[in-house]
């Protein structure tokens, strides 16, 4: 597993939308990446983790190339995807990603954005063991979800976090590319 995700805060876009370029993002970028969600998607992230483990412990799909996504509706949704540098094979952010975090939070705390629950996804390419990586990734977006909440102070009800591992790569023709390692933020749910 690779130890550093780098720190840049980086916009890449949803699939449906035309451009797929990798740019700096400006908390309006960001606020513009996630408005519009149409319609809550019928998620269950509890499930969504259950499912990512049951995939593993069936060794299934055991190459990373022949690997559908685990959770194609999440392709569908409003999001962006982040770098932020961790400690090696650590949940521990590394402190010059804060700046990164409080973009994201600037862009959550928007009020065009105050309406909407989001799901900050862990991801990481497919080096060592899978269980491991998994377990990895949860605990970073666990982290960065904790982060958001206690230092940047969104509001916890709206964030939800799930570690898909190296089950859902970006990069398939090269599961251990540093691409394939990322956070993505989702919009999912429209707020009470």
């Amino acid at each position: 597993m690779a130890g550093l995700l780098t720190g840049a805060l980086m916009l890449f876009a949803a699939p449906s939308s035309p451009a797929h370029a990798q740019t700096a993002a400006p908390a309006e970028n960001l606020v513009n990446a996630l408005g519009g969600l149409d319609a809550a998607p019928d998620l269950d992230v509890a499930a969504l983790r259950q499912q990512a483990l049951d995939r593993i412990k069936a060794k299934a799909d055991a190459a990373p190339l022949k690997r559908p996504p685990i959770a194609p509706q999440l392709l569908k949704l409003p999001q962006f995807s982040i770098e932020v540098q961790f400690d090696a094979d650590s949940p521990i952010i590394r402190p010059d990603s804060y700046r990164t975090l409080g973009r994201i939070a600037d862009a959550l705390q928007n009020p065009a954005l105050l309406a909407y629950g989001f799901l900050i996804v862990g991801h990481t390419e497919s080096g060592g063991r899978r269980d491991n990586n998994l377990t990895l990734s949860q605990r970073r977006a666990d982290a960065i979800r904790d982060v958001l909440i206690t230092t940047f102070k969104v509001s916890s009800k709206r964030l939800q976090a799930v570690g898909l591992g190296e089950e859902q790569l970006r990069d398939t023709a090269r599961p251990a590319a540093p691409a394939n390692q990322r956070i993505q933020v989702i919009s999912v749910k429209t707020m009470p």
